[in-house]
C-alpha cells in the first residue's frame, strides 16, 4: 500500500478564555516536510479535514524570525502541494483501509477541532486496531484525543508520545488564556508524555505511534515513518 493520509484541522481561529480570537492555520514546516519526505519515498499523499475545509496558513510559520530561515521553502512546498491536490477529502468520507498511515500536523488548529472530531476518532481507532502507522507532530497529537473506544476509554492511554510542551507554549506566548494546554492534558488523560529541550527535535515511537514535539521534529518523525513503511528498520 502506497498511500498516506495527512489530516488537517479546519480551524482558522482559536478562541481564548479572555474572549479574544487568535488567528491560526496549518504550520508550514509540519505539513510540507512530511509531505516532501513521503513523496520523495514514492508514496502518494492525500489531504483531508473536517468537512473538506482548506485551513489557511498560520502566518507565524512564514516568518523567518519565528520559523527559521527555511520557512519560505516550507510555505512554497505546502501551498503547491495543497494547490495541486485540489479540494480536500472530507473526513467523514475517508476509508482508512485505503491508507498505510495517517499523519496529523500541527498549528494550533487541532486543539480547536480535531481533539473532539468524531470522524477522526473513528479513523484513528480503526487505524490503531489494524496496526497502521499513526503520526502526529507538535499540536497534531491533540487529534489523538478524539480516539475513544466503544467503552469510552481513550485508545492511546498508556502510550508513550511527544507533543508541544507546556514550556514551549509559555515561550511562544500562547499559554496565558489558552483554554487548555496540550502536554498536560495528554498526561492527565493517561499518555506517557515525554518532552525534550524546548524547540529542539524530539521524537517518540511507541509501536505504530510516531510523535514529534515541535516543528523541528517534523523531519525526523517523517523519516522514521518512511523507514518503518519501507522496512528499513
Amino acid at each position: 500500500m502506497s498511500k498516506i493520509l495527512i489530516v488537517m484541522s479546519a480551524a482558522d481561529v482559536w478562541e481564548r478564555t479572555d474572549g479574544s480570537a487568535y488567528p491560526t492555520g496549518y504550520w508550514a514546516e509540519e505539513l510540507a516536510v512530511p509531505h516532501e519526505k513521503f513523496t520523495e519515498a514514492g508514496f502518494t499523499v492525500d489531504f483531508a479535514s473536517p468537512g473538506g475545509v482548506l485551513q489557511p496558513l498560520d502566518a507565524h510559520s512564514a516568518d523567518p524570525e519565528v520559523a527559521g530561515p527555511d520557512c519560505a521553502h516550507h510555505v512554497q512546498h505546502a501551498e503547491r502541494a495543497l494547490r495541486e491536490f485540489g479540494p480536500l477529502l472530507k473526513l467523514d468520507e475517508v476509508d482508512i483501509a485505503d491508507y498505510a498511515a495517517v499523519v496529523l500536523p500541527g498549528g494550533h488548529g487541532p486543539v480547536v477541532d480535531l481533539y473532539q472530531d468524531a470522524d477522526l476518532g473513528r479513523l484513528l481507532v480503526e487505524a490503531d486496531a489494524a496496526g497502521k502507522i499513526i503520526g502526529a507532530v507538535c499540536h497534531g497529537p491533540a487529534g489523538l484525543l478524539s480516539a475513544v473506544g466503544e467503552d469510552g476509554s481513550w485508545v492511546f492511554a498508556g502510550r508513550r508520545m511527544a507533543a508541544f510542551t507546556d514550556e514551549e507554549e509559555q515561550l511562544f506566548g500562547t499559554a496565558e488564556n489558552a483554554p487548555w494546554l496540550l502536554a498536560g492534558t495528554l498526561r492527565n488523560k493517561g499518555a506517557l508524555h515525554s518532552g525534550g529541550p524546548a524547540y529542539q527535535a524530539h521524537t517518540v515511537r511507541d509501536r505504530n505511534l510516531f510523535t514529534g514535539q515541535n516543528p523541528a521534529s517534523s523531519a525526523p518523525m517523517a523519516e522514521e515513518i518512511v523507514a518503518a513503511l519501507t522496512g528499513e528498520k
